[in-house]
């Protein structure tokens, strides 16, 4: 399977990303691209750093970019996609491996994802308790910082659009009998250190999903209010979960909130730096 790693001034993060992911991998067991794009910081030499790795760097700092000049480069399908700032282990990678070998139709597959939230705020915190109950991680999860396809997979889109949120426009390429959560296998993604921050990178997330164009939407959703509803029920018939209702409605709310209010303005990929800060630390 070839992986690509799309990497922007990661200096801090990408070479432990990598070794974990190669830990126990056979030599040339993944073909692994790690695109640095627009790096101001030593994030290349940190991935070149790791045997097996290749890397390719442009100058324009864009992961669309970055994905597309990585899958310029790679030989080998399955292809998944990675970003560098998330954990995952060889475990996981071969297993999307396996999944997606096989001859079959169409297919993205991740692992589950996990929230790593021990270093975030109580709200945070809460928040994240209600929603994984939502819909979105409950059909088919495909994204957030990792995913994969086929051969076949691959072939339902050209070279990646002019989008943020590519990992949403991918898993909307497939119906949700067409994506596979992989059982026993997991990637882990920080959450936000605190509720600003959260907010902060809801919004340029939230506003990348509403930026996609609507024809490359194979997959459509139920209409939000019967979305909420089915919530609801989930979190009424969990006691436990009650007092963390309100951090959550405030983090959504205010996520749908400034995204409406900055709905005229450029919207560009950003990411979350305090992760960072606390990788340095």
């Amino acid at each position: 399977m070839s992986v690509i790693v799309p990497a922007h001034d990661e200096g801090a993060l990408v070479r432990t990303t990598l070794e974990r992911m190669l830990a126990e991998a056979a030599p040339g067991e993944f073909e692994v691209v790690v695109v640095a794009n627009g790096c101001s910081d030593d994030t290349a030499a940190q991935a070149r750093a790791v045997p097996g790795v290749e890397v390719v760097e442009i100058d324009r700092a864009s992961k669309i970019a970055a994905l597309n000049a990585g899958d310029a480069v790679a030989t080998v399908l399955p292809r998944a996609y990675v970003d560098s700032d998330v954990a995952i282990d060889t475990a996981a990678l071969r297993a999307l491996a396996d999944a997606l070998s096989s001859p079959s139709p169409a297919r993205a597959a991740a692992p589950a994802l996990r929230i790593d939230s021990s270093r975030s705020s109580a709200a945070v915190r809460a928040y994240y308790r209600i929603w994984a109950l939502s819909d979105y991680r409950a059909s088919g999860h495909i994204g957030s910082g990792v995913y994969a396809v086929n051969a076949e997979g691959r072939a339902r889109w050209e070279a990646f659009p002019d989008v943020i949120a590519d990992d949403r426009f991918v898993q909307q390429r497939f119906l949700p009998d067409e994506r596979l959560t992989l059982p026993g296998h997991s990637f882990t993604v920080a959450a936000s250190r605190d509720m600003g921050s959260h907010i902060r990178r809801g919004v340029r997330i939230e506003r990348g999903n509403r930026a996609l164009p609507a024809q490359v939407q194979l997959a459509g959703q139920d209409p939000a209010a019967v979305r909420y509803a089915r919530l609801l029920r989930r979190v009424g018939a969990r006691p436990s979960l009650w007092p963390s209702l309100p951090a959550y409605v405030y983090g959504f709310g205010m996520v749908q909130l400034k995204a409406r209010a900055e709905r005229r303005s450029p919207v560009s990929w950003a990411r979350d730096d305090s992760l960072r800060s606390a990788a340095r630390a």
